[in-house]
């Protein structure tokens, strides 16, 4: 597949046909990813890739211990709410799903079942939590380094004909993600990614992000055009 197709093809999914995705296949694509760019050539990632049985346990895990309350407990720092111009992107992305899937602002039970399925990892058959190394904890290369390596990851399950969505929630209760996962304490669970081949008659994957444009994020200094 043409980079292009790759890059502006590939859109977050968040529903997923129950059809088992090839260890052999999920090798190929990190073996893939790996050529991510990385500080100093330091490599910090290392990914755990969960089905079946061990990630039925993670969602309901995730699920259970989110509806009774139980605080989160990601591992990496959160920036707390989004004001200004990024909430006005959290808010239009998630209109544009909401309308997508005919879910009404006043549903709340549909509302929830939304928030659920994040909790699930979107019931996808493959999840690949991606962490690095404690020893090089505190500072923020290391998850710079994971950005990259995780952007190559659903890029190269795209054009693999495997669909992707990035996903924090499904790591929101990382003892339990680390138990079922057997993630072991030197590694810090930095993202996990949902995986599998897309539905493609499920609307919300239909829905393509709106971006900002050049204008708006690029600031050209030196240059005599």
């Amino acid at each position: 597949m043409d980079y292009d197709d790759v890059v502006r093809g590939r859109r977050s999914t968040r529903g997923f046909i129950r059809k088992p995705v090839p260890r052999a296949l999920i090798r190929e694509v990190i073996e893939l990813a790996m050529r991510a760019p990385s500080s100093l050539n330091t490599q910090p990632w290392n990914f755990h890739v969960i089905a079946g049985e061990p990630l039925d346990r993670i969602r309901k895990g995730n699920t259970e211990r989110n509806l009774a309350g139980v605080p989160e407990s990601r591992e990496f720092r959160s920036h707390g709410a989004y004001e200004g111009r990024h909430r006005e992107r959290q808010v239009e992305i998630a209109k544009q799903l909401f309308a997508a899937m005919g879910i009404e602002r006043h549903d709340q039970a549909a509302r929830k079942d939304w928030v659920l399925r994040g909790f699930r990892q979107f019931d996808a058959p493959v999840s690949i939590v991606v962490t690095y190394d404690r020893s090089i904890q505190g500072s923020d290369i290391a998850p710079f380094d994971c950005g990259a390596v995780t952007n190559a990851l659903v890029n190269a399950a795209w054009s693999r004909g495997l669909g992707c969505v990035i996903n924090s929630q499904g790591i929101m209760q990382s003892p339990v993600v680390r138990e079922h996962a057997k993630i072991p304490d030197d590694q810090v669970i930095m993202i996990c990614v949902a995986m599998g081949y897309p539905d493609d008659t499920f609307p919300a994957n239909a829905v393509v992000s709106r971006r900002k444009s050049v204008d708006e994020a690029v600031t050209f200094v030196g240059f005599d055009d």
